[in-house]
């Protein structure tokens, strides 16, 4: 059974999704700290042929807590991030098809970090067809308080993993021999840049999922998901 585990990220970019395709299950973390520059309530977007953030204000808290305890800010305006999209990619080919779905994400009702965030994965993987279970990572009976690596190994022996998948940007974190001694493989994907037309500009890689659904048909999204990466 391969498993990956990773953070909850806002509508990321196309490498976590592929790692929740290649998985037979995956993980996300609702019991881990919350880290202000990371991408769990930020992303970003094409606008005007550049890279620029979006992010989802959040009500002010101590920096220890966790994911799971952090709230939306009591000002969040659903249509405001909607008009930004819309300014962005009223224009581009999927709009239509893409903009029920990206209404939705927004408007839902939990004002909960991680229930916002979480809703919004299962919402794009169902568009996009990508039936991997997602398993919220306190319910998995393990010791929480066990840090990076061990608690890595916890969770894959908890779940009877026998490969554990990690996004490349981890290979320095975790060792593969402390992972064989268990019975589990190690391994890392490495997502391949996937060119795409943007309004004809330069192409600016790795932005959200969202730029990729704006632009692109469904079956060749799917077809990156599937193909377009490597296993080091």
């Amino acid at each position: 059974m391969i498993l990956a585990i990773n953070q909850p990220y806002f509508l990321p970019y196309i490498g976590y999704f592929q790692l929740i395709a290649a998985a037979d299950e995956f993980i996300v973390y609702d019991n881990l700290k919350y880290t202000k520059k990371g991408w769990i309530n930020r992303n970003r977007l094409l606008r005007n042929g550049e890279a620029v953030t979006f992010s989802l204000p959040l009500k002010s808290a101590p920096d220890h807590l966790d994911i799971g305890v952090r709230e939306l800010a009591a000002d969040f305006s659903a249509s405001a991030l909607l008009n930004q999209i819309k300014g962005a990619y009223a224009k581009a080919p999927h709009y239509d098809a893409v903009m029920p779905l990206i209404v939705d994400i927004m408007n839902h009702a939990d004002r909960n970090l991680f229930g916002f965030v979480h809703h919004s994965l299962a919402m794009v993987c169902a568009y996009l067809e990508v039936k991997t279970p997602i398993v919220i990572s306190s319910n998995v009976p393990i010791d929480h308080s066990l840090k990076s690596e061990s608690k890595i190994l916890a969770v894959c022996e908890a779940r009877g993993a026998d490969t554990y998948l990690n996004a490349i940007g981890g290979i320095e974190l975790y060792n593969r021999d402390n992972f064989a001694n268990r019975g589990i493989e190690l391994k890392f994907l490495k997502s391949q840049s996937m060119p795409y037309q943007q309004f004809g500009a330069n192409f600016v890689p790795w932005l959200s999922i969202l730029d990729v659904m704006m632009f692109c048909p469904l079956e060749s999204i799917q077809k990156q998901l599937a193909t377009g990466y490597e296993f080091v």
